[in-house]
């Protein structure tokens, strides 16, 4: 006869959860090997991973197929994997960031998104060496910390403007993120950044960053997809570099806290364009 204990099952995790686990699973394995990794492993035109990404991954898969197994998983270093026809995909980046992390630097995110069919449902982001997570259920953004979580509010008040200068470049006839650097008015309000991670993404959802910019594509991305659907739920304005609505058959973003500042980059890189 089973016992009340033995007949217990705990209450299914939701997709939130299951989402911070991931992502906290992977900034463990990211801090905990922090400085010790020099390997380094080539995937061609100047791009690498190290063996952190891929244990990162391992992790994070791990908890994914153990909680979702009827799910699939889009990996940055592991590939696709899981049922084919699943209705339902997580995009996972286990170190966003691995040319800073190599070089010793702490400025890194690890991502997990659930998308189902083109939309980012649910997300996550981890910064390992803050243990903050960042994480939307999809009305909603907010910033987990010594386990408190509080409502993100972002804000142009920093002044600072990340800008993805990392290839490829496919709108590189038309626009170059790097061009507005050098542009006087653009200085003149804003103060150029690259941290060369999309946590700074995040950051535009936080107040950290006063907007990000990439004329990269972003398409169907395991590195934009978390922190586009956290900056979507924080009410961050997101769009193309025309100012049109971003999709996922855009090439190149603007995100940003509102709409004035949006507009000023938007008129700042049609002024740039040839």
């Amino acid at each position: 006869m089973l016992t009340t204990a033995d007949s217990y099952a705990p209450p299914a995790m939701n997709d939130v959860d299951v989402a911070i686990e991931v992502v906290a699973a992977g900034g463990d394995v990211v801090r905990r090997r922090f400085g010790t990794d020099s390997e380094r492993i080539d995937k061609g035109s100047g791009d690498f991973a190290t063996a952190a990404d891929i244990e990162a991954e391992t992790a994070m898969l791990a908890i994914l197929r153990r909680r979702r197994p009827g799910d699939a998983v889009h990996g940055e270093e592991l590939g696709r994997s899981g049922p084919l026809d699943s209705s339902r995909t997580w995009l996972i980046d286990p170190l966003c960031g691995t040319v800073n992390y190599a070089a010793g630097m702490p400025v890194v995110a690890v991502n997990a998104a659930l998308r189902t069919a083109a939309v980012a449902v649910v997300a996550a982001v981890a910064e390992p060496f803050s243990a903050q997570i960042f994480w939307t259920d999809g009305e909603s953004a907010h910033m987990r910390a010594d386990g408190l979580d509080r409502p993100l509010a972002p804000t142009a008040d920093s002044a600072l403007v990340d800008l993805n200068l990392d290839p490829p470049f496919p709108n590189a006839q038309t626009f170059r993120a790097v061009t507005l650097a050098a542009d006087a008015d653009f200085i003149a309000r804003f103060k150029p950044r690259v941290v060369s991670t999309s946590l700074a993404l995040t950051w535009v959802a936080t107040g950290q960053r006063a907007a990000y910019i990439t004329d990269g594509d972003t398409r169907d991305s395991v590195h934009f997809a978390a922190g586009l659907a956290i900056c979507n739920a924080a009410g961050c304005r997101i769009s193309d570099l025309h100012g049109g609505p971003w999709d996922q058959a855009s090439r190149g973003l603007i995100v940003a806290p509102d709409d004035d500042t949006h507009a000023t980059l938007v008129r700042l890189i049609a002024r740039r364009k040839p």
